[in-house]
Formats: C-alpha cells, sequence, structure tokens
C-alpha cells in the first residue's frame, strides 16, 4: 500500500484508498461482517457481479463528462484490471466487470491520477449527479447547468451527511425546458430558469422509478442559485434521519414523503436551516466551457481534406447525428453506442479525436450514448470518416431505435431476464423492418431486466421489464410489456401503464403488433402517446392477448435471449463470504470509527463535518444497544426515540444532568456549526459511547 501514499498526491484519496485496502484485509480475515462491508464495498463503486469471485466497478463520471486524458485513463484501468469493454449506464457513469476484489484499491489509485473517483458511484449514498449532456451548448438553455451539478458533486463526495442513508439518493440538472435529465423520476431535479435577471431553478422533490414509479413534486417554481447547495443538504438531512432502514422496498425518499406529507418535509427541512453551514452558497461558474479549446486547437491544425464515398449516406449522418450548439460554426455529434457498450480501442482513438480538433471532453447520454461537442461544421467530413472507421456512424442517434438497456442477467445479481439479448433483437427488428423509425426521436423504447428499473423501461413509450412466467411446472423468461410513458418537459412526465405479461421470445412480435397498429390507426399528425390515450389500455391489452398464451410454448420459448440452456429463474451467485460476527459489537467499532472522522474534521476546521460524524457516532451506538435489546432500528428517529424509552427513561443508562436522550442527540439541529459547538459535540459522543461500551461489557458480564 505504500505506492498509494506516495503517488496520490491529494491527501484525502489517498486515506481514502488505503482505508479500502485495510477493510478489505479486516473482511477477508473476518474481522468485520458481510454486512457492514457490502455497504462500505458499494460506497466504494464496487458491486457484486453474478458471476462469483468478480466484481462490477462503477467510475462515477458527474454529468456525464470526460476528458482525453481521463478517457484514455480509465482504457487503461479497464485493459488492466478489467477485459477492455466500457459500458455507460443511464447515469452517465461507465462500469467494468470482471473485476478482483483484492486489486479495486489499485484501480482506484490509478484511476485518481486523473482525478476520477468511484467513490459513492454505488450504495446508499448520493450518487452520481446527471445533467443534460447538451449543458453549455443547448441553444435553448436559459445558461449553463454544467457548474451547478459540478458544485453540487462536490460539495456531496464525501460529504457525512451522505454516506449511510437508507437507500440511495439521486439529484439531476436538466439544460432547459426540454427537461432532458428527467428532473420529475429524480429525489431532486433542477430546471434553469432566468427571472429578474438572476439565475435559477425549478426545483422538484421525490420523484422515483422501480415497482412503484412517482412523479416529483414541485417545490420551487424558482429557488436562488445561490440557494441550490443550502437545500440540498436540508433533503439529505432530512432523508438520512427520517427514512426507513430496515426495508429496504421501502427506502427511498418517495415513500417517506407518502407516508409523512410533502408539507411535514418541507417543514423538516426548514427546521434544519439552522444546522445547515451556508444560508446561501455561491458557485463559480467561470471555467467549465471547454469552447475556448476547441478555439484554440483550431487555429493550431490545418483542417484535414478527405473524399466522401458514399454522399447519401453522409448527408442522412448529418441530419440524424449532427446537432447546431449555440455556438455559430459549430455543431455536437452523437454516436449511436448499441446497448451502451464500446470498447478501449474504440475509446482511445475517439479521445485523440477530441483532444486534437475538438473541445478536448465527450459527455455521455442518459440513453447510454457519446456527444461530441465543439466540432466546427467544416470538419464533419473528417469526423465522419474517423468514426466510421470506428464503427460509430450508425443511424438511430437518440431515436426510437437506439434502445436503452440494463445489464440485465448479464452480469447484475438482480437480474430476472436478458435484457441486452431482446434490446439487440428489438434494434434489428426496428433497422431492417421499420427504418423509418431510425429518424424518429419522439418515441423511446427501454428495457430492464427486473422491477428496479436500471432501464427506466416505466418512463418509455414502449417498454419492457424482465419476468419469468409459468407453464406447467416449467418456467420461461418474460417480458411485462409496459406502454404510455414518456417525458413532457418542463418537470411533467408520466409514467407507463403494465398492459400483459409474454414470453420473451415473443417481444419482437409484441413490438411488430403495437407499431403496425400505431401506423394503421393513428390519425393525422397524432404522436404515439395521444393515440395510447385514445386507445386505452384494454385496447392494447386485447390486441397483444394471443402473444400471452402460455399453452404453446415451443422448446425456444424456454431459452432466455443468448442463451442455449433452459432458463432458470433465479438471482445471481451472492457475493463473496464473510464470516458473520457480533453485529452490536461491529456497530460499537464503527462509532468509534465515525469519532475517529469527527475529530479529525475537527482538526480540518470542517465543523459541520466533524458535527454530522458525531452525530452517525451517537446513532450507531444507540442502534446497537437497542439490537441487542431486539428492538428494530428502521429510522434514526425511531433510534432516538426507543433509546429514550428503553435506556434513558429507565434509568439503565444515565446522560450528564440528566438530559434526555432526544434533546442530547438533538443538539445537532439547535446549533450553527461553529468550532466550539463541534468540539462540545464531539466531547459529548466520545463521553456516550464509553459509557455505552461499559454498559454493554457489564451486560455481557452479568449474563
Amino acid at each position: 500500500m505504500q505506492s498509494f501514499r506516495t503517488e496520490i498526491e491529494n491527501p484525502v484519496v489517498a486515506k481514502d484508498i488505503i482505508a479500502l485496502e485495510r477493510k478489505i484485509r479486516e473482511f477477508r480475515e473476518g474481522k468485520v461482517d458481510d454486512e457492514h462491508f457490502r455497504s462500505l464495498r458499494l460506497a466504494r463503486g464496487i458491486y457484486g457481479q453474478r458471476q462469483p469471485g468478480v466484481q462490477m466497478v462503477r467510475i462515477k463520471l458527474p454529468y456525464g463528462k470526460v476528458t482525453s486524458e481521463q478517457l484514455h485513463r480509465i482504457s487503461d484501468v479497464s485493459d488492466k484490471y478489467s477485459r477492455g469493454r466500457l459500458h455507460i449506464t443511464t447515469r452517465q457513469d461507465i462500469q467494468i466487470h470482471y473485476v478482483s476484489l483484492d486489486r479495486t484499491p489499485e484501480l482506484w489509485s490509478e484511476l485518481e491520477k486523473d482525478n476520477v473517483t468511484i467513490r459513492e458511484a454505488c450504495g446508499n449514498t448520493v450518487r452520481n449527479v446527471t445533467a443534460s449532456e447538451t449543458a453549455g451548448i443547448d441553444p435553448a438553455e436559459p445558461f449553463d447547468v454544467t457548474p451547478y451539478a459540478d458544485a453540487t458533486y462536490r460539495y456531496m463526495l464525501r460529504n457525512p451527511i451522505g454516506q449511510e442513508m437508507g437507500r440511495k439518493f439521486k439529484i439531476s440538472f436538466s439544460s432547459s425546458d426540454a427537461d432532458t435529465a428527467l428532473s420529475y423520476m429524480h429525489d431532486l431535479g433542477f430546471i434553469p430558469k432566468i427571472k429578474d435577471g438572476k439565475h435559477g431553478f425549478k426545483v422538484l422533490l421525490g420523484g422515483g422509478l422501480g415497482s412503484q414509479p412517482r412523479h416529483a413534486d414541485l417545490i420551487y417554481e424558482f429557488l436562488e442559485a445561490d440557494r441550490v447547495i443550502p437545500l440540498i443538504e436540508g433533503v439529505v438531512r432530512v432523508f438520512d434521519r427520517y427514512g426507513e432502514r430496515s426495508r429496504r422496498m421501502k427506502a427511498r425518499m418517495k415513500f417517506l414523503i407518502k407516508d409523512i406529507g410533502l408539507d411535514a418535509f418541507i417543514r423538516l427541512v426548514k427546521e434544519e436551516e439552522k444546522a445547515v453551514p451556508f444560508e446561501t452558497y455561491t458557485i463559480k461558474t467561470e471555467g467549465f466551457d471547454s469552447f475556448p479549446i476547441a478555439l484554440a486547437n483550431l487555429e493550431k491544425i490545418e483542417i484535414p481534406k478527405v473524399e466522401i464515398d458514399d454522399v447519401a449516406a453522409y448527408e442522412h449522418w448529418k441530419k440524424n447525428s449532427v446537432f447546431p450548439q449555440k455556438q455559430e460554426g459549430f455543431v455536437a455529434v452523437g454516436i449511436k453506442v448499441v446497448i451502451g457498450d464500446f470498447y478501449t480501442n474504440q475509446a482511445r482513438i475517439l479521445a485523440d479525436l477530441v483532444r486534437k480538433y475538438a473541445g478536448n471532453e465527450l459527455r455521455f447520454s442518459l440513453r447510454q450514448n457519446i456527444l461530441l461537442r465543439h466540432v466546427r461544421e467544416d470538419l464533419l467530413p473528417f469526423f465522419y470518416k474517423e468514426l466510421s472507421a470506428l464503427g460509430f456512424t450508425q443511424i438511430g442517434y437518440e431515436s426510437t431505435a437506439d434502445v436503452t438497456a440494463c445489464p440485465g442477467t448479464d452480469t447484475c445479481n438482480l437480474g430476472i431476464a436478458n435484457s441486452t439479448g431482446i434490446a439487440q433483437v428489438l434494434e434489428d427488428v426496428l433497422r431492417e423492418e421499420y427504418p423509418e423509425y431510425l429518424d424518429n426521436k419522439e418515441m423511446a423504447i427501454k428495457i430492464s431486466g427486473c422491477m428496479n428499473a436500471c432501464g427506466q423501461h416505466m418512463m418509455s413509450h414502449i417498454g419492457f421489464q424482465g419476468m419469468s412466467i409459468r407453464s406447467g411446472k416449467l418456467v420461461a423468461p418474460a417480458l411485462q410489456v409496459l406502454l404510455g410513458g414518456g417525458a413532457l418537459g418542463d418537470g411533467k412526465g408520466r409514467f407507463a401503464d403494465k398492459v400483459i405479461k409474454i414470453p420473451s421470445k415473443r417481444g419482437p412480435q409484441a413490438l411488430r403488433t403495437v407499431l403496425d397498429d400505431f401506423k394503421a390507426n393513428s390519425q393525422a399528425e397524432e404522436n404515439f402517446l395521444n393515440y395510447y390515450d385514445r386507445q386505452g389500455k384494454t385496447y392494447f391489452y386485447d390486441i397483444l392477448k394471443e402473444l400471452s398464451d402460455t399453452d404453446n410454448l415451443s422448446e425456444d420459448d424456454f431459452k432466455d435471449w443468448g442463451h442455449t440452456e433452459d432458463y432458470r429463474q433465479e438471482v445471481g451467485v451472492g457475493e463473496c463470504a464473510g464470516v458473520v460476527i457480533d453485529l452490536v459489537a461491529t456497530l460499537l467499532y464503527e462509532s468509534e470509527e465515525k469519532i475517529k472522522s469527527a475529530q479529525s474534521a475537527l482538526e480540518g476546521k470542517e465543523w459541520s463535518n466533524s458535527i454530522y460524524y458525531s452525530y452517525t457516532s451517537i446513532v450507531n451506538t444507540a442502534k446497537a444497544l437497542l439490537i441487542s435489546e431486539g428492538k428494530k432500528t428502521n429510522t434514526h428517529v425511531g433510534i432516538v426515540d426507543q433509546f429514550q424509552e428503553v435506556f434513558v427513561a429507565t434509568a439503565k443508562v444515565e446522560l450528564r444532568n440528566g438530559i434526555n436522550f432526544t434533546d442530547f442527540i438533538y443538539q445537532i439541529k439547535e446549533n450553527e456549526p461553529t468550532a466550539d459547538f463541534a468540539e462540545k459535540y464531539l466531547k459529548d459522543a466520545t463521553a456516550f459511547v464509553n459509557q455505552v461500551k461499559s454498559y454493554r461489557e457489564r451486560d455481557l458480564v452479568a449474563n
């Protein structure tokens, strides 16, 4: 581990990587139980894969931006630690697969040499902050949201308020009212607005997908830009404290809002205002535009002369995949990446192209594609030739024929059916039988391998969800067909209806049936959503019903896409095993770790961080004793109330000056984050941990 200390200049990052290596070693030795190790590992972007003994590593790329140097670094890491394949996710990340757990600290240290992180890419954290890939170049945008997405990412990274929540938390920034970052399905979504000459945002709260999708609530028509960060911190604090922790399926913020109501949630956020370290937070907007780099490049290079062999194909590509920027004379070039997979040999050439001939950056889109920015129009023939050689001029960028899909049973532990296989088959059907949809950008098709909706199937016009279906005693792979979802713009959207479940091998015919019916029966200028509403869910159930019959399944119907063996419904092979030890002891150990973090933050004059570490130490410690008594510990609030009732009110644990536990722990809400309070709260937390440890030791001896 010495190399991490010497090669990583940022001491915070170096400490993080060393801590990961130590935790892996402790896990291998049975000193940390599987559940706690999983939480730590996921918060470092390391996710157990369906195949035993290997991991998926998710590389966190805020708002999908990557420079040439970073893409080269990611490619080198993928070749060295994985298999050279890069997978673009629907949250603008990159995933690499088949990585050894023991090599992940080394992998991370390699990435950090070009400021690329895996921190908080998975787990119960604030996930990657997404944004419209056109931010900064969008002719319709009021202003560039890139600096605000970047500031949010940096503010929340390693922030103690968002490290160990009940579930993940997602934030998006759209570039314009088109809302291409899908604010309505996020925990917090921001759409830029200008009011009285000031920059601000329309704000939506509490959206989400999954088995019970929820449309986010509008909480601000206009929130000043310097209040964005304080709002985010207040919301995350409330979610951390009140959110469900035991029942995973009920642990997203949408369920908390449903339980307590939007008004109550907003009141709780306002109660946090004193504890939040900033009333306003000015975000610097300079230095995010790569356009000057593109201009400087053009002054140095000679425009290559090329001959276009197929002019018609070139013109079709320009119409389909090239878009004007707000910067005059420049365009953006979209690259369709089939199911989000491309390879390091392609990535390196692409990286060199944008470094030499564009703005030295590209962005990954939420539909698993690549957008090259700041390409001068007279360079388009050259780019077409270069991209053609890479297989990157396929028609259909962000179109109906550009099917979004999660990895499904290829690698994901939770996958039920093969989403990538059916996605590629549907793309073949569209390209060969319905070529008009290669240029249709008004209708989207999305597929997920399970109900968790990583493929965003329930907010698409035509969606498919991987399932299973029974035929007698046998089980076949199946698809739930969903229709009628989609983004409407300016924070509005609709979720698709579940129409019918069919055997997976009939998915292509289901698509043909829907598209043929739409073509035959839609009215002039009627879009698909209006057509669906006019006909109604029952109509589509009736025209698809024949495909749901399981009495006539063939042998092939029992094999999933891309497989030769019969289908078996199963969750993937479990993650690497650890020795399960005393959970109470582990929680107390974690409390001591939080005390150390609080002390470190105090020494670094990070008052707010120190206070929150002290708070989580107190919560963990109280939780440990409650678990020892067999009590439920679903939420932080529940832990506080129960600890007061079970231990303090009964005088089993006596706090200083007879204070009750609620007042003791909630000092965090009643005090501003000053140096004096941070120091006092840390002393209180340390004393509490020691007191509970002593109580625990006496209790063990007595029993």
